[in-house]
């Protein structure tokens, strides 16, 4: 988004882009995620990764994967308070134990189990590899430049400009740093001086499984409980199941525990029918959260140039249309592009104003 206005350098420091969060995404767009905020910057997203520019991509960012989100008799109340908070952003119908199974034949329900559910029939499975590259071609289109392998190990300032250097020794300098580090993002503006914000990342376990033999799991829905309890959905042929942990870490290769692997399967065993036999594959990725856990946008109040972009707190790949387009406007003094979302609400600002 920048890159039509200025000579962008995106500095990686792994190898490749994604490696972290990104890559390790449950890269679903849905409503039963976040705040208000995150919604309505979701909602913000949705007609770019619906019709996104020309050129952009070879293939869709995503297709249409129902939501199911189910309670038990005791989460009911849970339940009606996620769809009042929802229905400002998506249309879902309320369902009862038949729906359920016709939807996803393994649930639990009755007695012990679901007995009700939202359904949201037009939730996105996105695919974030075509995000990440369609982002790196307007990139490369605008002659923007993405340097991998490009560790920052010291950033100063100094007649207006940034200047950052790399772990390889390589230099590179601009008017305008913009902190993009995902779990190292405090890491970052420590480096440059800035005052932190508090990001904490947090650890969530993802496995994957063999569905029920002889049962084709591929039209199941994304299903989720109304707490934050588990999700699973089909990929690539088999089940894929988190606990929706949250576990505090530093910013780090994260690397799933056993303790939530098996929380995983378990919660897979109460809430279904099915027997989690055999682990096929497990993986941990960090979702990094301000205080608040809205997203920090913008520049910093303590140092010239310096500009947040952090704190997505999971929803980075759903909201990065209308966030990017936040950015750009920001700094290139643009039009505010999202109405139904404030400046003051991303602001990083916010956090220097709040009580020791």
């Amino acid at each position: 988004m920048l890159s039509p206005h200025a000579k962008v350098i995106l500095l990686e420091a792994e190898e490749q882009p994604g490696y972290h969060s990104s890559g390790r995404s449950a890269t679903m767009l849905h409503y039963a995620l976040g705040n208000p905020l995150v919604r309505a910057l979701t909602l913000a997203s949705r007609p770019f990764i619906e019709s996104p520019p020309d050129g952009f991509s070879d293939v869709p960012l995503g297709h249409t994967k129902q939501t199911l989100v189910h309670a038990r008799d005791e989460e009911l109340p849970a339940l009606d308070a996620l769809d009042a908070a929802i229905a400002p952003f998506a249309e879902l119908e309320r369902v009862g134990e038949k729906e359920i199974l016709e939807l996803c034949p393994v649930m639990r329900v009755g007695k012990g189990g679901a007995i009700a559910a939202l359904v949201d029939r037009n939730a996105i499975k996105l695919d974030s590899d075509a995000l990440l590259q369609g982002y790196g071609r307007v990139l490369r289109h605008h002659r923007g430049a993405l340097v991998t392998g490009a560790r920052i190990v010291s950033l100063s300032r100094d007649g207006g400009s940034w200047t950052a250097v790399t772990e390889r020794g390589d230099r590179f300098s601009a008017a305008v740093l913009v902190d993009a580090a995902g779990s190292w993002a405090d890491q970052v503006a420590i480096l440059a001086g800035v005052l932190p914000i508090g990001l904490q990342p947090k650890r969530r376990t993802i496995i994957t499984f063999d569905g029920p033999e002889g049962l084709d799991v591929s039209g199941w829905p994304f299903v989720k409980t109304v707490g934050e309890e588990l999700y699973f959905a089909p990929e690539s042929g088999r089940l894929f199941a988190s606990p929706m942990d949250e576990v505090p870490s530093e910013p780090t290769d994260a690397q799933p525990d056993d303790y939530e692997v098996a929380l995983a399967a378990h919660r897979v065993e109460q809430r279904t029918t099915m027997k989690v036999k055999r682990i096929v594959h497990k993986w941990a990725g960090l979702r990094s959260f301000a205080p608040d856990r809205r997203p920090a946008v913008g520049f910093a109040a303590d140092t010239e140039g310096f500009f947040w972009l952090a704190g997505q707190g999971g929803s980075g790949l759903q909201t990065s249309p209308a966030v990017a387009a936040i950015v750009a406007s920001l700094i290139v003094g643009a039009p505010w592009p999202v109405p139904d979302v404030k400046q003051e609400e991303l602001d990083p600002r916010r956090f220097l104003r709040q009580p020791a």
